[in-house]
This record gives C-alpha cells, sequence and structure tokens, in this order.
C-alpha cells in the first residue's frame, strides 16, 4: 500500500491520527511522521502494523448464525463493520431489518449485538481482555462501594438499549450507570454514565468507528478504548458542544471524569500478568 493509498483509506475510514496509532500499535509520533512524509524510509514493522488497520481485504463478511436452533439460521450478522462510519456512514447503516424483540429471541449460546437493525457477531473474549475486563470492574466497582451508592458497575454481558428504540441493544465490555432511571431488569435503557470498551482484532474497527460515534450521540460522558496490543486507553469527554480525549498508557493512572477525577484507574498493577498472557500468544 503506497502512502497516498493509505492516507485515501484513513481518511475513508474516518480515523484521526492518534485513533490509527491505538489500533496499529505504532507509536503516534512515528505514525504522524509516515503519513506526513517526513519518515522516507520507515520501517517494515510500522508500514505492516498500519496496513494491518487499512487494508481494504478487511472488510464487512457476512455470515449466518448457525445453530441447533433453525429458527435463526437465516439472521444476517456482520462479523466485522463496514468502513468508514462518519456521520454520512452511520445513516447508511440505519437498513437494518432487525429489532430488540429478535435480540431477545436469539439462543442463550448465541451472543450478538443489535446496531441501527443490524447484528453483529461476538467473539469469545480472550484470557488478556478478560484479565484487563476484571482489574477494571474491580477498582470501579470497589471506588463505587466506598464513595457512591448509588452508582453501580456491571461487566458484559450486559445489555444497554442505547438509544431507547428498538433498533440498538449493545453489550459494552464495561458500563457505570449513575442513575437508578436507567436501570432496568434486562439492563440499561438509555446512555450509561461511562463505557468502556477493550479492543480485539474482531471489534477494534466497530469499537473505534461505529460505536464510538454511537455512544457519543447517545449521551454516553465518558468512554474509553482500551488497547491492549498498545497498552493505551484513549478517554473520550463528552460534554455539551464539546468533545475531548487524551490518552494514557497502562503505566499510568487514568483519571475517571465522570467522578470529578476523584477516582484513578491504575492498570500498572497487571502488567505482569499480561506479559505473562503475551508470551503465551507467542510459544
Amino acid at each position: 500500500m503506497t502512502l497516498e493509498e493509505m492516507k485515501a483509506r484513513k481518511k475513508e475510514m474516518g480515523l484521526s491520527n492518534r485513533e490509527l496509532a491505538a489500533l496499529s500499535g505504532i507509536p503516534l509520533g512515528t505514525v504522524q511522521r509516515i503519513l506526513s512524509g517526513e519518515t522516507k524510509a520507515p520501517r517494515r514493522a510500522a508500514i505492516e502494523g498500519l496496513e494491518k488497520v487499512l487494508d481494504k481485504s478487511l472488510r464487512t463478511e457476512h455470515s449466518s448464525l448457525v445453530g441447533s436452533n433453525e429458527a435463526f439460521s437465516g439472521v444476517s450478522c456482520l462479523r466485522e463493520p463496514s468502513v468508514g462510519y462518519g456521520a454520512s456512514a452511520a445513516r447508511e447503516i440505519q437498513k437494518g431489518i432487525y429489532t430488540v424483540n429478535d435480540y431477545f429471541a436469539m439462543p442463550n449460546d448465541k451472543r450478538v449485538e443489535l446496531i441501527d437493525g443490524v447484528f453483529y457477531d461476538m467473539a469469545a473474549p480472550s484470557n488478556i481482555h478478560q484479565t484487563i475486563s476484571m482489574e477494571l470492574s474491580f477498582q470501579l466497582s470497589l471506588f463505587v462501594r466506598q464513595n457512591y451508592g448509588e452508582c453501580s458497575v456491571h461487566a458484559a454481558p450486559f445489555a444497554v438499549q442505547l438509544d431507547q428504540d428498538d433498533r440498538t441493544m449493545v453489550e459494552p465490555d464495561i458500563v457505570v450507570i449513575c442513575s437508578r432511571d436507567g436501570q432496568r431488569y434486562f439492563g440499561c435503557y438509555g446512555a450509561p454514565d461511562l463505557v468502556i470498551e477493550i479492543l480485539s482484532p474482531a471489534t477494534a474497527r466497530k469499537d473505534m468507528t461505529i460505536k464510538l460515534h454511537k455512544y457519543l450521540e447517545a449521551g454516553v460522558k465518558e468512554y474509553w478504548v482500551v488497547n491492549p496490543e498498545s497498552r493505551q486507553i484513549i478517554v473520550y469527554k463528552n460534554a455539551v458542544n464539546s468533545l475531548s480525549f487524551h490518552s494514557y498508557n497502562f503505566s499510568e493512572k487514568v483519571p475517571v471524569g465522570i467522578w470529578e477525577d476523584r477516582c484513578h484507574v491504575d492498570l500498572s498493577e497487571i502488567i505482569r500478568e499480561l506479559d505473562f498472557l503475551e508470551n503465551l500468544r507467542q510459544d
């Protein structure tokens, strides 16, 4: 892929340099120098990392949910979201035919999300994913127990009827809800206060594009994207007429904005465990 093709592809996908760096695991400064042309002979590993995210071969694949229950064998499910989920692309996907009734009718062993009437398949999480999820959930829950009795922390699987309609039901990795009004028996009705998604190869594009737009448009106050590959956390803060984001690494303490930065999440405690799990993958 040429430099011009990379830049065009990045624009098509609606990614910033910071988001591309987080998805590829390439340092932000390196990404900026490559795409600006400042680096005339970038390392092959860096190019391959960028191409892995930008390569056109990674397009949406349609599949059927195959299970013992034949009533659901014809349900169309996307394993990977279509690229380019900017504002126009977000409108484009609103052609799905499925509703929350179809979501609740799914067999228990089929994990999917419903976004604007389209089903998305959800791959089983890895050991690294679950280790991070457990640690984040523990630290947030401990702070809630000690300080904010009305808030609640929930880890996936946990259904969120994000738009308060019958077309979208998502399952974030972690949510924090600070209002009793939004809690339902099945999960959450409306936008949680904080949403955390932990990236995986199967969900990275969806989490960084379509779900980013959906969460912010629905009114989620704070959205964290955790990248185990680059060991970074991108924190989006969503205020009235204002959107800001900041990137942290796993060795830094990350402030939780919905609690006015009085809580700081520290993933440095599990870095050694993550190193061990990474070595298992390489063996």
